[in-house]
């Protein structure tokens, strides 16, 4: 069969993907790029907020109207939230609950018309999803979230939390480095509670993989700011775990906090970032932060301001409060008005800005390795502009001349700063020692 596999949403849903890539090719099917040479195309919803859902029935409508005549199979936290309205929805032939995403690959060979679609005969391995291939892969190796905080409908989605064995995690990572991917990104709901079922832990589990396996890079997803304990940082001692946390913070105000039930406060936060910044040399620190949670006041909203600044981020994912039915925060009074969070959003993202503008700089004419995912379009000189990732996770531009390729390799460049005021990304002065010296910076 012929595989158009999509994703909304959080980085778990894209290790799911992944995942489901792997096993599809394995079985002799081949993963499509395109929606329109799919004979099934499968998409792992969302519906973290209102607005999540309504995405997600816009992304099924959209397939469905790019081939009419493939199956479309729906999985995913909105599949599992509201499994009837989507098995209504013109074109879905199949709706696949969170709790059988384990046998999806199953599931779809042995209810869409397997006797119709033969399988090719083609190399498990011959094609793959993603344009920056045997680059980065997400590793899923929990699911569930125990946390109950006020804004979240996860935990009722994904269900209690379930943590994969050791070896299995370690196998699959193996089995990656073997198919030439350079670095992988362990993920889960709540990544900081992985091993409680099984009776180990996060810090088990990193040091296994270190040990284990030759991955040349490993990145943790986002870690809820509790559950690590103080011997945590000592895992930086292998530079191969990339200096690079999110830690979601929502609110810089405790009372705030407090209403979204959230496990920690402003103190237990700073001093969380003190300790992993003391022990992890040019960390990038990225978060997420909500505006216009229920209840927000003024003085609530400046806490949050001063706080932020206070702790300086490399990045912030801002996100503007909407109610989502099923969550406490959805019936709590005290809804903020919609143009007081427009506001809000405005002024946090001009902070926002300014800091990722402040760490960037900090990093000029520093030579750190990059890891290059792929080129972009080819420029008007015939050069090319390739992107990629520091081990610190800020992003990287370079150009280099056509017909060279760097996809997937790890080099050392110089950093420099773009003609930007305020950048959001770093230029490399070389691709490697023989790349050709880049003469202006107006390309990027």
């Amino acid at each position: 069969m012929h595989i158009y596999l999509s994703s909304l949403g959080c980085r778990l849903n894209e290790a799911e993907l992944e995942s489901w890539a792997r096993q599809f090719r394995a079985g002799g099917h081949r993963v499509v790029s395109s929606p329109r040479d799919a004979q099934v195309m499968v998409l792992n919803s969302c519906a973290v907020t209102a607005e999540a859902a309504r995405k997600s029935r816009q992304f099924i409508n959209r397939l469905h109207r790019q081939n009419p005549r493939a199956h479309l199979v729906v999985t995913g936290c909105y599949a599992e939230l509201e499994p009837a309205r989507v098995a209504a929805l013109t074109g879905v032939d199949l709706v696949i609950g969170n709790r059988d995403k384990e046998r999806l690959v199953e599931l779809v060979e042995s209810q869409i018309e397997p006797a119709t679609m033969p399988r090719l005969a083609a190399e498990p391995e011959a094609t793959h999803m993603y344009a920056a291939a045997r680059t980065r892969a997400f590793v899923k190796v929990q699911d569930g979230c125990r946390n109950r905080c006020a804004f979240c409908i996860v935990t009722i989605a994904r269900g209690d939390e379930r943590s994969r064995p050791l070896r299995e995690v370690v196998d699959e990572i193996n089995q990656l480095v073997a198919e030439g991917y350079r670095e992988v990104v362990l993920t889960g709901v709540h990544l900081g509670g992985y091993g409680r079922d099984l009776g180990t832990d996060l810090y088990t589990l990193v040091q296994t993989v270190l040990r284990d396996t030759d991955i040349h890079r490993l990145r943790l997803s986002s870690l809820e700011p509790w559950d690590l304990p103080p011997h945590f940082w000592e895992l930086w001692q292998d530079t191969r775990l990339m200096p690079h946390l999110h830690l979601p913070l929502q609110s810089g105000c405790d009372s705030t906090l407090r209403r979204m039930a959230r496990r920690c406060d402003t103190a237990s936060y700073v001093a969380l970032v003190e300790a992993a910044r003391a022990a992890i040399p040019d960390l990038t620190l990225t978060t997420d932060l909500i505006v216009g949670f229920p209840g927000e006041t003024e003085a609530e909203w400046a806490a949050t301001v001063e706080f932020v600044q206070r702790i300086g981020f490399g990045h912030m994912h801002i996100f503007t409060y909407s109610p989502r039915q099923g969550t406490a925060a959805a019936r709590m009074k005290g809804q903020v008005d919609a143009k007081v969070k427009r506001e809000r959003s405005r002024q946090m993202h001009a902070i926002a800005a300014r800091m990722k503008a402040e760490h960037l700089r900090r990093f000029q004419h520093d030579v750190r390795e990059v890891l290059w995912e792929g080129p972009g379009e080819p420029l008007s000189d015939g050069r090319v502009r390739w992107s990629g990732y520091t081990d610190n996770y800020l992003r990287v531009y370079a150009l280099g001349p056509a017909g060279e390729s760097w996809e997937n390799q790890i080099t050392p460049v110089r950093l420099l700063l773009p003609p930007d005021p305020h950048p959001d990304h770093l230029m490399a002065e070389n691709l490697s020692p023989a790349a050709v010296p880049i003469p202006s910076p107006a390309a990027f």
